[in-house]
């Protein structure tokens, strides 16, 4: 029996939730040889999903793809300019996935701190910003509550919504990723928030899991341009709408941020 949308939905949000927590293998009472047991089918069908994505961007077609990125996102003078790059760039399968359009970009123009999330969800699909739904919303709040409201631009390490919101590849996140590093160049931020695993891996082309990487202080410097910043990782939002024991970690690194600002404020005034 073929597994249903809504099933594979929900076998995604549950991996990316282990994913989020740090989980990296699963035990029993006793020992099971998974070399002769076949997943159950919908992890068959995310796993299809999943490898379907990786022809359309091999070889030249990756290659051509990130040049053209590349291309497109040198000529943007301003962030306004490169959310129109963005928008005109086809290379990025995702756009031909069911995404309706491209997902950019909020916030304040001239602001100190660079947010950078996963990628849009539905919510942010049919809007047209990203973090516009319950995580966003959730995000919101705690960034007014830590005083950095109007304070930050954000951003995803993909412009269009993955399938059934999945966790966009390593292979998606490149194509994309001049984008982001131009976004990063024009706006000069103080500092860089990264929200999730998959924004660490991204950007930082981190292999640890984010629970051993939030609310370490990393940088952020492009190889041209001599552009560079500090860098916290943190919990993705929509992790925390599950478990909301962890909001305590997240307000620890939005608390270090706001301080790494001020103090960096009264440096430049001194």
């Amino acid at each position: 029996m073929n597994a249903q949308p809504h099933d594979i939905a929900a076998v995604e949000s549950l991996l990316a939730f282990w994913r989020d927590a740090g989980v990296d293998a699963c035990y029993g009472d006793a020992p099971v040889d998974h070399t002769h047991i076949a997943p159950p089918p919908a992890v068959k069908a995310v796993q299809r999903a999943t490898a379907s994505v990786a022809p359309a961007l091999a070889g030249h077609a990756a290659e051509d793809a990130a040049s053209e990125a590349r291309r497109l996102a040198a000529g943007a003078a301003t962030l306004q300019d490169l959310a129109a790059a963005v928008a005109a760039f086809e290379g990025c399968p995702l756009r031909g996935m069911g995404a309706t359009q491209s997902v950019f970009a909020r916030g304040n123009p001239n602001a100190p701190v660079l947010i950078v999330g996963e990628g849009p969800g539905a919510d942010e699909d049919r809007i047209g910003q990203p973090f516009v739904g319950k995580a966003g919303r959730l995000l919101d709040r705690m960034l007014a509550a830590a005083g950095l409201t109007d304070r930050v631009f954000i951003t995803n390490t993909v412009f269009w919504r993955p399938p059934g919101n999945r966790t966009p590849t390593p292979q998606e996140q490149a194509v994309c990723a001049p984008f982001v590093e131009r976004a990063f160049a024009l706006l000069k931020p103080r500092a860089v928030l990264l929200l999730g695993a998959a924004s660490a891996r991204g950007v930082l082309q981190a292999e640890e899991g984010i629970m051993k990487l939030r609310g370490r202080w990393q940088e952020w410097r492009l190889a041209e341009g001599g552009v560079s910043a500090p860098v916290i990782p943190t919990l993705h939002p929509a992790f925390l709408l599950r478990q909301p024991q962890a909001k305590r970690q997240v307000w620890a690194d939005l608390l270090s941020l706001a301080v790494r600002l001020e103090t960096d404020s009264v440096e430049e005034q001194g």
